[in-house]
């Protein structure tokens, strides 16, 4: 059983210097014993309070890093079976499989769409994490060549896929500055991947063919000093993958069982040859538990809906989603175009700037921070009020854009009109517009279209 939040704060040093990223050794502790943070993130912690707290402060998944700048993620770090418990902290990665036996064509529009598939959503850029590049020739010469190719043309991670120590060797040589994910270490070949994770400090994959030569291929690396793994049960029927994905999350976090407590990566294009039904496995995987989804190829028909399930899955559901507080320009305004109000709650955000889209009514929407309530709640709350509302359009400077100011506010929150007049002064007209999103392309059109 790990220790209690008092229990390890105890052991740490009480200067709360907030290099750990916390405001207090106390609330450190309260991280640590939760699993949300790690020890090497305290600089001050003796020696001594290293070995007490090192096994019962990890998260019992660990949590890996793959990758370097933009393009590094984490994957792992999770202390919970369901999110709605308190929630899961890394989205799983999306890899994009690349073979070195491959047709140039095949690659270069790979690699295109590697780097064009992009989405904006609630304020975030949706977009695949890594480029897995596969030995199928079993060619040191044409995989570090694919290799040296995907470095150059993508930011994103990179998992080396070979089991032959030489071959992997070879693609480490081209990209180690890089941090890829060295895949897979098998109880045939550990101790030479073994040697060169250990000589190159990178996160190694261990592969097994059922969960207890994992365990033991995994106590191996650990002893070894391998401590970054990325586990793969060698599940390749989608019922054992899902059974395998859930016990090694049980056992990990309930059980606190060790070896098994890394994150995982699952091959759905192993599973079947359907592009269809290897995004359908892809998606039940990635809700259960996956931490790498490698796929053969990425589409927007099948990337977008795995993106926005990965989305929805690690969104901490105690905590409002939300967009960025800000003026935006729909459909191009000008001079004459109204403004639009509105609370960044995301979901109104959506909704009303979808709808402004569809009148194609040249439109500024002021979306006001009401820390992500939507629009009535965030009046009763005291937050989408007069002179919060007044204020931030003052500030945004979009007068100065303006031949004729007119502001339009939320028709449930006409209440607040004459206190938004009053806090912009004469130089603004203030008008209410419809209660409902869905009227707003009408009442744009018949009040403002140009």
């Amino acid at each position: 059983m790990g220790l209690t939040g008092i229990q390890i704060f105890q052991l740490l040093p009480k200067t709360n210097c907030k290099e750990c990223g916390v405001p207090t050794c106390l609330a450190f502790a309260m991280n640590l014993a939760a699993g949300k943070a790690e020890l090497k993130q305290c600089p001050y912690v003796s020696e001594a309070a290293k070995q007490k707290l090192a096994a019962d402060s990890a998260p019992p998944i660990r949590t890996v890093e793959i990758g370097t700048g933009k393009g590094a993620f984490k994957v792992g770090g999770e202390t919970v079976l369901f999110r709605h418990e308190k929630t899961f902290v890394n989205p799983a990665g999306l890899a994009m499989l690349l073979n070195d036996d491959e047709p140039e064509a095949s690659v270069a529009g790979k690699l295109k769409r590697f780097k064009e598939l992009s989405y904006e959503r609630v304020g975030l850029t949706l977009k695949g994490n890594a480029v897995a590049v596969r030995a199928a020739k079993g060619d040191k010469a044409a995989f570090g060549a694919l290799v040296t190719k995907v470095k150059a043309e993508t930011e994103g991670g990179i998992i080396l896929m070979a089991e032959n120590p030489e071959v992997m060797a070879e693609g480490v040589k081209a990209c180690a500055d890089r941090k890829p994910l060295l895949y897979a270490a098998t109880p045939d070949n550990a101790d030479a991947m073994i040697a060169l994770a250990k000589e190159t400090k990178l996160p190694l994959a261990a592969k097994a063919s059922d969960l207890e030569k994992l365990s033991a291929l995994t106590d191996k690396l650990a002893a070894a000093g391998v401590q970054d793994i990325v586990i793969d049960p060698g599940s390749r029927e989608i019922k054992k993958a899902l059974h395998d994905e859930i016990h090694i999350r049980e056992l990990s976090i309930q059980k606190k069982f060790r070896q098994l407590g890394y994150p995982t990566i699952v091959l759905p294009f192993e599973m079947t040859k359907d592009p269809m039904m290897e995004t359908v496995y892809a998606s039940m995987l990635l809700a259960k538990y996956a931490g790498i989804v490698v796929l053969s190829d990425f589409r927007g028909h099948n990337l977008f809906t795995l993106l926005l399930e990965r989305l929805n899955v690690y969104t901490d559901p105690q905590r409002p989603m939300k967009t960025e507080q800000k003026v935006y320009e729909i459909n191009n305004p000008g001079p004459g175009s109204p403004v639009l109000a509105t609370s960044n709650f995301s979901l109104t955000y959506f909704i009303v700037s979808g709808e402004i889209e569809n009148s194609r009514v040249p439109t500024y929407l002021a979306v006001l921070d009401t820390e992500g309530l939507s629009v009535l709640t965030a009046w009763a709350a005291g937050k989408f009020v007069g002179d919060a509302l007044g204020g931030f359009i003052k500030k945004s400077g979009i007068a100065d854009k303006l031949k004729s100011p007119t502001l339009v506010l939320p028709g449930a929150v006409a209440i607040i009109s004459g206190d938004v007049e009053e806090e912009l002064g004469s130089g603004w007209k203030v008008v209410v517009g419809p209660k409902e999103g869905a009227y707003i392309p009408a009442y744009l059109k018949q009040n403002f279209a140009q």
